[in-house]
């Protein structure tokens, strides 16, 4: 598997050798990797130019932030990535309160190599999910926000299943006005029925 340029595992240990060898992992499976000493270190990076894609790895317990405190900052920023929490068997606990503040998953120590990336390809499924929802809203609401006021009047009727004659009693305009107006919403949201515009209202 290999993962786009943007799109990357973001591991926060503040244990040099275990980066190194959860970094080796990941990149020997074709993921692209970036590793972070702290958390301050990864939330640096969040401030940069460039949007956090992927996941992100967290170590429970490090210093000077914990990976809850880490997560809780990313909760406040409203970081949309996924969070796997890689936790010892006392930590369980607080884990289970992450994931009940939106974490992903966590990960008991000693895990498999095998399970943990599995997980992470889970993770980096749900966030390319979560992206191509993001985009198609963008494309839907940029769809909506080009139709006129009395374009987007016939497009709620014509969702709902109206007729022409219907609308243009409604409307107070002729069947031939409406059937226009209906082409225009047709083309400018790239549907080709009712049916079409209704489910795209739906997904709203």
């Amino acid at each position: 598997m290999t993962t786009p340029d943007a799109v990357a595992v973001h591991l926060v240990d503040d244990e040099a050798p275990v980066r190194d060898a959860l970094e080796f992992l990941f990149s020997s499976h074709g993921f692209n990797v970036r590793s972070y000493a702290s958390g301050p270190e990864l939330l640096a990076a969040l401030d940069g130019p460039t949007p956090v894609r992927g996941c992100i790895l967290l170590d429970v317990r490090m210093e000077p932030m914990s990976g809850l405190q880490v997560h809780d900052s990313l909760v406040a920023r409203g970081v949309p990535v996924p969070v796997i929490f890689l936790t010892g068997h006392g930590d369980i606990p607080m884990a289970v309160e992450a994931l009940k503040k939106g974490a992903f998953d966590f990960v008991e120590k000693p895990f498999g190599d095998a399970a943990l990336v599995d997980r992470v390809r889970d993770a980096l499924a749900a966030e390319a999910d979560q992206q191509q929802r993001l985009a198609e809203g963008d494309a839907r609401g940029a769809k909506l926000a080009g139709l006129t006021p009395r374009e987007q009047d016939v497009m709620h009727r014509v969702a709902a299943g109206k007729l022409n004659k219907v609308i243009a009693d409604e409307m107070h305009v002729s069947m031939r006005t409406v059937e226009v107006y209906r082409a225009r919403v047709y083309a400018k949201l790239g549907v080709r029925s009712a049916a079409e515009v209704a489910t795209l209202l739906a997904r709203g």
